[in-house]
């Protein structure tokens, strides 16, 4: 081993001898170390080459993703890793400082270039979206829903879950024939075709991806709903005209947040003075948003470029600008990291059918641990799935009194 890689093992079991609440356990060859406490967490790491403690050391968790997916380290339960490092927030953020801090200036100029403009934005989807509808087909249910379900029943799958959600929204809405409503951020139409055929509404709906458009455009001509849904192929900040009623289902987090305001600004714009708006977001805790905002972290460099977790006091200081309020939220957070486990699961058993489009194993190992590094996220709090409801001021407020509550737990 070098100097330097003695230096940064230093430096990193250094930061590991902190760990509460759970217990880390390193394999290094013979070398068997213990790190943290006796918890509800205990998670096993073998290190299968001495560079992990230098791409710790000098990249922090984006370090640590990057040579997870090199081959250097593993372990049997990424998620729980994840979970154990997201309960003890100093350990996270101390592995942020010293040797890593020189890696994020060049991480944040780069990430400068993904500003959210009309050009960014489509550079930015397309950086995601165009691994292409094949892909995603693999994992995601037939609806190809790419956002959190609701588990209501403890058999619930994958596409009932999808469904569920899309149905929860549609009653906040309370939709009806007579509704024309504005959906930004079309997905492949899942919210669409649910609404025109279950509430008879007329729904115009618009995506910035091309592959997203013209998958979405065959599933509404199939369906038969052609005369109910319009998918268009532009920037939200384009759309023109006046609606019933908005749906946004986990597009926020790809607006950026120079833009949350005039994405809300948009919003109120675009409906009528008795209209409801409903938004899904991911969110992410208050005291931590300022620090997630300024950090190029895993997702923004391997995932979603451009892309920022909003605040709830962000969403809300965005959204007071407008005639918006706020009359319902609630919060879906355990079936985010439920949903999270399906997808992990349906990549892994058809991995063969992915890697036969041309993905390799560097790619597989970066989109598990994006699944696992999301997933803990969730069972812990930190990271929120929310659904908001909004009001314009002349707007009939729906009854949600039989709206079952989702509590904390999945059913």
């Amino acid at each position: 081993m070098s100097l330097l890689d003695r230096l940064a093992e230093t430096s990193v079991r250094s930061k590991l001898a902190t760990l509460k609440g759970g217990r880390l356990t390193l394999i290094d060859g013979e070398h068997t170390s213990v790190h943290g406490e006796k918890g509800s967490i205990n998670v096993t790491v073998t290190i299968l080459n001495p560079r992990f403690y230098r791409a710790v050391a000098f990249g922090g968790h984006v370090g640590a993703a990057e040579s997870y997916a090199e081959g250097i380290w593993t372990t049997e339960d990424l998620t729980s890793l994840v979970r154990l490092f997201v309960c003890n927030r100093e350990v996270l953020d101390g592995m942020e400082t010293g040797m890593a801090r020189l890696a994020q200036p060049l991480r944040q100029l780069l990430h400068s270039k993904n500003r959210n403009t009309e050009a960014g934005s489509r550079r930015n989807i397309r950086a995601h979206y165009d691994l292409g509808n094949d892909f995603f087909r693999e994992f995601l249910d037939e609806t190809m829903t790419y956002s959190a379900g609701i588990f209501d029943k403890p058999e619930s799958t994958l596409k009932e879950a999808s469904l569920a959600k899309y149905d929860r929204l549609c009653r906040k809405l309370a939709l009806s024939p007579e509704d024309h409503v504005i959906e930004i951020g079309s997905g492949w139409g899942g919210f669409a075709l649910h609404a025109a055929q279950h509430y008879g509404c007329r729904v115009t709906t618009t995506t910035i991806s091309e592959e997203q458009h013209a998958l979405a455009n065959l599933r509404v001509q199939e369906a038969g709903l052609g005369d109910r849904i319009t998918i268009l192929l532009e920037d939200y900040r384009k759309l023109t005209g006046t609606f019933d009623k908005l749906v946004s289902i986990e597009m926020i987090e790809a607006v950026g947040h120079h833009y949350f305001e005039s994405f809300f600004s948009q919003c109120a714009q675009l409906l009528s003075p008795n209209g409801l708006a409903a938004i899904q977001a991911i969110t992410i805790q208050d005291r931590f948003y300022d620090s997630a905002r300024r950090e190029v972290d895993f997702i923004k460099k391997y995932i979603f470029p451009g892309s920022c977790i909003p605040s709830i006091t962000a969403l809300s200081t965005a959204a007071s600008v407008t005639d918006l309020r706020l009359v319902h939220l609630e919060d879906l957070t355990p079936h985010y990291a439920e949903t999270l486990r399906h997808w992990r699961a349906r990549f892994l058993e058809r991995w063969n059918r992915i890697e036969a489009q041309g993905f390799d194993e560097y790619f597989k190992k970066i989109w598990e641990f994006y699944f696992c590094y999301c997933e803990g996220g969730f069972d812990e709090a930190a990271l929120g799935s929310l659904q908001f409801l909004y009001a314009k001021p002349k707007a009939a407020l729906p009854d949600l009194g039989d709206l079952p509550s989702l509590g904390r737990h999945i059913p």
